[in-house]
């Protein structure tokens, strides 16, 4: 065979497999662009294919997987999803397609970690994620946050979380709050305030809309759970003022023990109890409250455990 007519023909089967991978990848982007279930969208579940067969495509492909990650989470938290299994897949293909695309990691970091029906209960899953996000991006102090993050508000390793933030206080041009967050650490690993200060920082540093709202809705049950307390102690103080609980706020209000009838985050009024004990109106506004909940109340949106271990 001539050099010539050897060469053409290794041309030729170069090209026919160029072409097929091209019409694979792009049935393949058609069907991820599409409503085409997930289980056929990810017939490709190797990240690794999928990125060599992107032919340059990556960043798109990306974009359209972060895509459909984020419509499949929604649609299942919506309708009080208890299984999440796509989301891991998904993510670790945005992710090994643009491993950059920093606001995958911090959606994991928030949904693929917590029970159901919050999130997909793959806390390690999680750690593993950002971690390699680290590995891609280590400049970058937001994946340093979440992995402390996901270690403080999932696996209760105060240890760890203290460590990932002070590892990423030390990148350049680190928020201050890393400095701030792994001092207190050692103080407040537990509490609410520590638990505040994690999930104000979530809602300042990201701008995710789910991510910022699940932030506002841990933010109100903390608050609101710190009135219960309060609430509590003044209907035991007043008991101590008058030798018997309170009947009602109105009767707490004219001696003066408290300033007002009191309203939860979601705008209802706190039930008082007999023996003083506090009560929310409607639980279900609030889904991560831990305080006032009647008893043996079960929400189908309630995240199994809070940011403050309690």
């Amino acid at each position: 065979m001539k050099p010539s007519r050897h060469v053409t023909i290794v041309v030729s089967l170069l090209m026919v497999t160029f072409l097929a991978g091209s019409v694979t990848l792009l049935r393949h982007l058609d069907a991820v662009r599409s409503a085409t279930p997930l289980e056929e969208v990810l017939y490709i579940s190797s990240p690794k294919l999928l990125r060599r067969m992107s032919l340059g495509y990556e960043g798109l492909l990306a974009d359209v997987y972060w895509t459909r990650a984020i419509q499949y989470f929604g649609g299942h938290h919506h309708q009080g999803g208890q299984n999440y299994a796509l989301l891991a897949p998904l993510l670790e293909i945005t992710t090994a397609l643009d491993p950059h695309l920093v606001v995958a990691y911090e959606f994991g970091a928030n949904f693929l970690a917590p029970n159901p029906p919050n999130g997909a209960g793959m806390p390690q899953e999680a750690i593993t994620m950002v971690q390699q996000g680290i590995a891609a991006n280590p400049d970058n102090w937001k994946l340093y946050y979440q992995l402390g993050f996901i270690n403080y508000t999932e696996l209760k390793n105060y240890s760890a979380a203290a460590d990932a933030f002070e590892r990423g206080s030390r990148v350049a041009n680190a928020h201050p709050v890393m400095k701030v967050l792994a001092a207190r650490m050692a103080q407040h690993a537990g509490d609410s305030q520590m638990a505040r200060a994690l999930w104000t920082t979530t809602y300042n540093t990201i701008h995710d809309k789910q991510i910022r709202a699940n932030a506002v809705a841990h933010l109100r049950a903390l608050q609101s759970d710190d009135t219960v307390v309060a609430l509590e102690n003044l209907a035991l103080q007043f008991r101590q003022q008058t030798g018997h609980f309170p009947a009602s706020f109105n009767e707490m209000i004219v001696s003066g023990v408290l300033q007002g009838v009191p309203v939860d985050p979601a705008g209802h009024t706190y039930e008082l109890l007999p023996q003083g004990k506090i009560q929310l109106r409607v639980p279900d506004d609030l889904p991560f409250a831990e305080k006032g909940l009647p008893p043996g109340y079960k929400a189908r949106n309630r995240l199994k455990s809070s940011p403050e271990g309690s």
